[in-house]
């Protein structure tokens, strides 16, 4: 592909696995804003309203509200298992550390505490200058918190799993689980099945009721392929991941 054309980033995490991103541009995001701005807009008429019959005291909530919202909407929803505001939701936008990894809780705190930058001098210009001059669409909280904002179903790991029967996780597991188990099953070919069946032990509890015939590399990639959104064998029940 052409990099002066393919706005479409790869990363690779820490558990060696490349991830592909598409980082989403200004329009989209710049609609995103809108929706989101509207939803704070009303929330703070209806507190507005509710708190004028309480004079100075209503007042001073409302100032306490104003900042509230104002500071901690964006941070409360990208903490969230959706790493999205409503607006980036809506518009199917998710928040990412730029390694393509889950947004951390630093990082997302940086990229919204910058906005005090990316405002300036007027109407956000710092923030949509840079994000017109990068390729991939990141304003100044976005370099300083390494994060990046992408479209949610754009995102996913670059090569392909190892052969196994598809089968989903006896349990809840959160999204960090979800990604070190996906990443387990695009890069256990590069591993020894000695060293893969070590790895996949730290798992077990992930393929707890998987046939016990089938070994626990097997049966967690057999998760991982479950995960990716298969439904249907892809392989002969029994196979081994190697």
């Amino acid at each position: 592909m052409n990099p002066a054309i393919d706005t479409v980033l790869s990363a690779e995490t820490p558990e060696g696995i490349a991830i592909s991103i598409r980082p989403a541009g200004f329009a989209v995001r710049a609609t995103a804003f809108l929706i989101d701005a509207t939803i704070r807009v009303f929330f703070l008429m209806t507190c507005a309203t509710v708190l004028a019959a309480g004079g100075r005291f209503g007042g001073g909530l409302f100032y306490i509200f104003f900042f509230v919202l104002n500071w901690l909407y964006p941070v409360i929803f990208e903490l969230t298992p959706a790493a999205a505001t409503p607006g980036k939701r809506i518009m199917g936008l998710v928040v990412l550390m730029a390694n393509g990894l889950p947004i951390t809780p630093a990082g997302c705190l940086i990229r919204n505490l910058m906005r005090v930058v990316d405002v300036l001098p007027l109407f956000y210009a710092f923030g949509i200058v840079t994000m017109l001059l990068r390729g991939d669409s990141r304003r100044l909280g976005d370099l300083a918190g390494g994060t990046v904002v992408a479209y949610r179903y754009d995102v996913q790991p670059a090569g392909s799993l190892a052969d196994a029967v598809p089968m989903p996780p006896p349990i809840s597991l959160s999204r960090r689980q979800q990604i070190a188990i996906m990443a387990f099953g695009f890069r256990v070919e590069r591993l020894t099945p000695e060293r893969a069946e070590e790895i996949a032990e730290l798992a077990s509890a992930a393929v707890a009721d998987a046939p016990a015939r089938l070994s626990l590399t097997t049966r967690l990639v057999g998760v991982a392929r479950w995960l990716h959104g298969e439904r249907r064998a892809s392989a002969p029940a029994g196979s081994s991941a190697r």
